[in-house]
């Protein structure tokens, strides 16, 4: 029998080798799913990329999409959303270009996503309440918008997002896929602060208010969660060693430049409602504010105790740095006396209307953020 020319039988080789791995990739699905509790409800991920132990990822009860994310937000007037939202209710707020708008934590502790389009961005504001964390990530990854939804699963505790177009997993606290095609990968984060209601309205009187329209009958100003953000309770489904310079329900702003990352419990924030620092050498400023209402104390949001809003912005303007401190219950800076919001806008004095810009951050729970970024320090300890 004449002998196939070595270029022939190289390319039969490299196509039973394919074969094998296609078949040896088959067969192996089984034993992979087997692995990951109600795998089986997520044929189209890919479990052989990932980038953590998949025993960690652990079911937190409701199925996948249990938790329904709102992909068609309506939105209502600030006059109309002050029917049924507190003034001291806590809301995300997202600013970019000339639109403005609030996600009232009421709505979003039921639904954890968002998926919306502010400022002509795609964007997918999300709430994890059992890390306390609210992160709003920029949908667009290599030419494609992605939409979110809730796997029904926890890692440390935090929400596990997966994305409808490859059906990777996602921790929503670092913002990385973490199991599937996109594994790796990470999503961009938007600048958002949570405060008060009453904050939103100061500074953005023709906002926009997430409607509770959403297309779902939740009990929306009622908290599942009552009595979760006690500083002695414990955090749910979280195995880790809890770092032991904060209590694990501790609330904290962390600024996070150039990889350092630096954290401001609220305990401090209460004696202290004013810093200047320079973190990884960017002058930066954290404001902070009593008499916003916990979302996660009270069954009902309304009558729950109140604790600070915090927010962080680099305090460069004009190539000028800024020196803050509170004077007659205003945040004002040394050099001009303009009063500042919360939110970053001088609202009085020779600066009124300026914006300050924000510095990378946001708030959590300590156990959360110190259980994936364990190298941070801690002002006022």
């Amino acid at each position: 029998m004449p002998q196939r020319p070595r270029a022939t039988r190289l390319l039969v080789r490299a196509a039973r080798v394919a074969l094998l791995a296609a078949v040896g990739w088959w067969a192996l699905q089984p034993v992979l799913r087997a692995q990951v509790p109600g795998a089986f409800e997520w044929p189209n991920t890919d479990f052989s990329k990932t980038l953590v132990d998949l025993n960690e990822i652990l079911s937190g009860g409701p199925p996948r999409d249990g938790i329904p994310a709102i992909d068609e937000p309506a939105f209502v007037p600030l006059e109309k959303a002050a029917g049924w939202l507190d003034s001291r209710e806590p809301v995300i707020v997202v600013s970019l270009g000339d639109d403005a708008r609030a996600y009232p934590l009421q709505i979003l502790m039921w639904h954890e996503i968002v998926n919306d389009t502010v400022g002509g961005v795609p964007v997918s504001v999300t709430f994890c309440p059992l890390c306390n964390a609210s992160i709003v990530f920029d949908r667009r990854l290599d030419g494609r918008v992605l939409d979110f939804g809730t796997t029904g699963r926890l890692r440390k505790s935090d929400l596990v997002m997966y994305d409808r177009q490859s059906e990777s997993w996602w921790q929503q606290f670092t913002g990385r896929a973490i199991v599937g095609e996109l594994a790796g990968k990470e999503l961009t984060r938007v600048p958002a602060s949570i405060v008060a209601f009453e904050d939103f309205r100061k500074v953005h009187p023709r906002g926009k208010v997430l409607s509770r329209d959403t297309g779902h009958a939740r009990d929306y100003g009622a908290n599942p969660y009552a009595g979760y953000d006690s500083i002695d309770q414990h955090p749910f489904l979280f195995d880790d060693p809890v770092d032991p310079r904060l209590p694990a329900m501790e609330r904290v702003l962390n600024v996070s430049i150039g990889g350092v990352h630096r954290l401001y419990p609220f305990s401090v924030l209460e004696r202290t409602p004013v810093v200047n620092e320079t973190v990884a050498g960017v002058p930066v400023a954290v404001f902070s504010r009593g008499g916003t209402l916990s979302a996660l104390d009270r069954a009902s949001i309304r009558a729950s105790r109140t604790v600070p809003s915090a927010t962080a912005w680099k305090r460069t303007l004009d190539g000028r740095v800024l020196e803050f401190q509170v004077r007659d219950e205003h945040i004002v800076d040394r050099e001009t006396g303009s009063r500042w919001s919360l939110l970053g806008h001088a609202v009085a004095g020779p600066l009124a209307g300026r914006t300050l810009e924000p510095a990378p951050g946001g708030v959590h729970f300590a156990v959360a953020w110190l259980a994936f970024n364990p190298d941070s320090s801690i002002y006022g300890r």
